[in-house]
């Protein structure tokens, strides 16, 4: 078995990024997608953020579960949006394969919803969740964000893996508990840089007042540079 290989974390899909117009030519919504840890706060920072833009943008969430669909019913009960822009996918099995191995439910889901409540500027999707490699297919998602959270140890960002390595954001979730789990946030921080450079990062805590700001600030600003390029 040899382990110096250039990339520590080839890439496990063979699918390409989506042409970023629909097939009347119109522009088709930007792709975000959320994975992480079970637990980690995910299902919560959907929420928020459509809190946060559903009146400034037109956006859709598609959840994934293993065999339910307890998140999206979540965001149902929340009234977060119409029921028509929520959707979810039993993935019947681990998580990781319907957002990166076989992504043809979540594509069609997703096609779905801009089909019938389009168009849209924003479709979320939320992965079931997994561990630190899950991450999605370029063939599904234009931009992936990882949420980890600090009652699952602060070392988690030292660790590394593709979700805390590679991905567009990553959300050091629950800030507010780092006094009673002793997690150090100043060394998650440095972990994270040492482990992402430059790729951003970003200190939440969802009970604080507007708590999820960074993670709404910067798919904005994805947005901004999405609606900017030509389809």
């Amino acid at each position: 078995m040899h382990l110096d290989h250039a990339d520590p974390y080839p890439p496990r899909h063979t699918y390409g990024a989506p042409a970023p117009q629909r097939p009347d030519g119109t522009r088709r919504a930007l792709r975000i997608g959320l994975g992480g840890p079970v637990g980690s706060g995910k299902t919560a920072t959907v929420a928020a953020l459509c809190r946060a833009l559903r009146d400034q943008f037109s956006l859709a969430v598609v959840t994934n579960d293993i065999y339910t669909r307890e998140d999206a019913e979540f965001l149902l009960r929340n009234a977060v949006l119409p029921p028509e822009r929520i959707t979810a996918v039993e993935t019947g099995a681990c998580p990781h394969t319907a957002i990166r191995d076989d992504i043809s439910a979540n594509l069609e889901a997703v096609e779905e919803l801009e089909e019938s409540v389009g168009p849209l500027d924003l479709i979320l999707v939320e992965s079931g969740g997994d561990n630190l490699t899950a991450t999605f297919s370029k063939g599904l998602v234009d931009a992936q964000v990882f949420v980890i959270d600090v009652a699952g140890g602060d070392d988690i960002p030292r660790k590394g893996g593709p979700g805390v390595t590679t991905a567009d954001l990553l959300v050091v979730n629950k800030t507010d508990l780092a006094p009673y789990v002793g997690s150090d946030l100043e060394r998650m921080a440095r972990d994270a840089k040492a482990q992402r450079g430059e790729l951003p990062v970003a200190f939440t805590s969802l009970v604080a007042e507007d708590g999820v700001r960074p993670i709404a600030d910067w798919v904005r600003t994805r947005l901004a540079a999405w609606t900017a390029t030509p389809a």
